[in-house]
């Protein structure tokens, strides 16, 4: 059996080829070639923390994935990271277990860091530059090193937001280290008006983001509502998107972003499309430049097994040369 420690899985983790394989991923989820369970779900409210356990399997790869995720946003104060988790890979033939993936939670923040490039880059307008990062944690970090490594070339701008200015302070000059320029703000409306792309990674629960701050042409990729009660945009906001994409649509409408304007009445499910249909041509993505577009990602198992077999087909790579 393999057994892969966090250091092992940071060396052999390719940002390139698990980019190609989320992307797959997606078409395949919506093409109905995935088995993906209801997520499992525990919530420590006292704690500011939450736990997702997610499974799956993708028709005719040899391994199906079962992860284990959990975020305590306190942490940082205490000096322990947000995420932590593992992933174990299993057999599909002969339900033997195979591998773990002792990651702690690197997995899945960095898968979940892809989905949001790939969502981005297939919906906003082609001249987009400008980005907003909502939220000073790790998944801010995530968003801003895949969207730089899904969009080469693009001369993006990235500028933070957080309810601590010392925290996005702190997060700028880490990706400053990274050799990555990265602007912090004080001001959330002014950011959000000044955008062309926002990206929301926060865990908030009540909305961060007002309709009327988000001028026509806006991208927004949303996060952070990825349990029942967690909402980062205004309810006005999804009503008024010209185009409203998620990962999944079960998930999307039962508690993602678009779960609070669905359950009022305000937008039929058909309004939704996946963006796995999105990046296989069978939904239709941005149609014009001035229309507003939300992807709405809850997270999907598909993310997990493609970026676990990556791993380990990286390993087993290593192994044989």
């Amino acid at each position: 059996m393999i057994i892969l420690s966090r250091p092992e899985i940071e060396v052999l983790v390719d940002l390139d080829s698990a980019l190609t394989a989320v992307e797959a991923a997606y078409i395949a989820a919506s093409e109905g070639r995935a088995t993906m369970p209801p997520v499992g779900y525990l919530a420590f409210p006292e704690k500011d923390g939450d736990c997702h356990i997610k499974y799956g399997h993708i028709a005719g790869d040899p391994t199906f994935v079962v992860k284990v995720a959990a975020g305590f946003y306190g942490n940082p104060s205490i000096g322990l990271p947000t995420s932590n988790g593992v992933m174990l890979a299993f057999s599909a033939e002969t339900g033997v277990l195979e591998a773990i993936l002792l990651d702690e939670g690197l997995l899945a923040d960095m898968r979940t860091g892809l989905g949001g490039a790939i969502a981005t880059r297939a919906l906003c307008r082609p001249d987009a530059r400008r980005v907003a990062i909502i939220g000073t944690g790790i998944q801010a970090r995530w968003q801003i090193r895949c969207l730089r490594r899904a969009m080469p070339g693009k001369p993006l701008t990235f500028t933070v937001w957080g309810r601590s200015e010392d925290k996005a302070r702190e997060t700028a000059s880490l990706l400053a280290d990274e050799g990555i320029d990265v602007g912090a703000s004080t001001d959330l409306e002014r950011l959000c008006r000044d955008a062309e792309i926002v990206i929301t990674t926060t865990p908030s629960r009540q909305p961060l983001i007002r309709d009327a701050w988000i001028q026509p042409g806006t991208h927004i990729t949303a996060i952070g509502a990825d349990a029942p009660g967690k909402q980062e945009l205004d309810t006005a906001l999804v009503v008024r998107a010209g185009r409203r994409i998620c990962d999944s649509l079960e998930q999307s409408l039962d508690h993602g972003e678009f779960s609070a304007a669905f359950r009022a009445g305000d937008i039929p499910a058909e309004s939704c499309v996946e963006l796995g249909a999105v990046l296989g041509g069978k939904g239709m993505g941005r149609v014009h430049p001035g229309e507003i577009t939300i992807a709405d990602l809850t997270g999907i198992a598909v993310q997990d097994i493609a970026i676990a077999i990556s791993v380990l087909d990286a390993y087993r790579r290593s192994r044989a040369s």
